[in-house]
């Protein structure tokens, strides 16, 4: 029984000796483990400084270019359209059914030139039977008038002789003129942009037949609005754009006229085309009219460069050696999104394009290469 006991408590010892030397190396471990983490730490955070610096050493990183004078202009933006001084569109002055119809699109024709024809037998008939009684009446008149200078016969005789003819030439002028209102003829020189007639077609007074265009002296039109009327002259400077042949010319105001409608309050302005181009009657133009031009070169920043302080100062941030510099600028006219700036800033500055958002006066910066 005595050795018995000896036994286990020799074993129980034995077991609690091992767990305590379990507890002991698990301890070390842990304190091993813990040393290397803090040693990791402290790399880190080494690394960390390194790329950082400490706070003396902190800058921002931005974008810096020099302000180049320049001549500041400012425009006018309105819609256009191409026209034409001479753009006729002809019809019949006389109710008829078409004839003849002597041109077709696309020719060239001069003033006086008959286009078409209508129907004018009738007309031509009449003419032929007044004409024989015409040449009838003229023998007489021209017998009584010789008669009448000798002093044979009567002043009454005379002078029915006389009226005889006048009204006969009357009537036969009458004719002659509905003769002539029978034909579409040109009343300009230019080209046939359009036919709308065909033969056997009956046609009437106001119905369009064919249209006439010369251009040779295309222009562009414009309405501006009345607040412009003091700002815009004639050899004004004009940049016409035309978004359908994606085309820009630089022009002058041929013409600006002076009275404002009372209808629309606008006025209108010309300018006239050099016709190297091909150009359309009613082609829509954007016309971009200068109304503003610096006597001398100025400075012009983007408007989002501009801020404003607590006090209502405008200003733009420059650089500084490695430090961001303020200068309190005095704002002129604005076009575009460009602002003119009319003191303040200098050709020496270097504007910061970039990187400005939250920066201040004085804050540490590195301008990008």
């Amino acid at each position: 029984m005595k050795t018995t006991k000896l036994i286990f408590l020799s074993a129980l010892t034995s077991i609690l000796l091992v767990s305590c030397g379990e507890k002991t190396k698990n301890l070390e471990e842990l304190k091993q483990k813990q040393a290397e983490l803090k040693t990791e730490l402290a790399t880190v955070s080494a690394e960390i400084s390194k790329l950082e610096g400490d706070s003396a050493n902190k800058f921002v990183l931005v974008d810096a270019a020099p302000v180049t004078p320049q001549i500041f202009k400012t425009y006018i933006n309105v819609q256009g359209r191409v026209d034409a001084d001479e753009n006729v569109s002809l019809s019949s002055e006389m109710p008829g059914t078409i004839t003849k119809i002597n041109v077709k699109a696309g020719d060239e024709v001069h003033k006086g030139q008959i286009l078409a024809e209508t129907d004018a037998r009738a007309i031509q008939q009449s003419i032929s039977d007044l004409q024989t009684n015409a040449d009838l009446v003229n023998q007489l008149y021209e017998k009584q008038k010789s008669l009448w200078d000798q002093k044979i016969g009567t002043e009454v005789q005379f002078l029915q002789a006389k009226t005889q003819k006048e009204s006969m030439e009357k009537k036969m002028s009458a004719l002659q003129e509905q003769l002539r209102m029978s034909k579409i003829i040109s009343p300009i020189d230019g080209t046939v942009d359009a036919v709308d007639i065909k033969l056997g077609q009956l046609t009437a007074p106001g119905m369009p037949a064919i249209r006439v265009i010369n251009f040779s002296n295309l222009k562009v039109k414009a309405e501006l609005a009345e607040s412009y009327a003091s700002k815009v002259h004639k050899g004004d400077e004009v940049i016409i754009k035309f978004p359908d042949s994606n085309d820009t010319i630089t022009s002058k105001v041929s013409h600006s006229a002076r009275a404002i409608s009372a209808l629309n309050r606008t006025f209108g302005v010309e300018i006239i085309l050099d016709n190297k181009k091909d150009y359309h009657p009613n082609q829509i133009a954007i016309l971009n009219i200068n109304d503003y031009k610096s006597e001398k070169p100025v400075m012009a920043v983007a408007l989002n460069y501009v801020q404003k302080d607590l006090k209502g100062q405008t200003y733009v941030l420059v650089a500084d050696g490695n430090k961001a510099a303020k200068r309190n600028v005095t704002l002129g006219k604005q076009y575009n999104g460009t602002v003119e700036i009319t003191s303040g800033l200098s050709e020496s500055d270097l504007l910061i394009t970039s990187g400005y958002d939250g920066l201040n006066e004085g804050d540490a910066i590195k301008v990008k290469k």
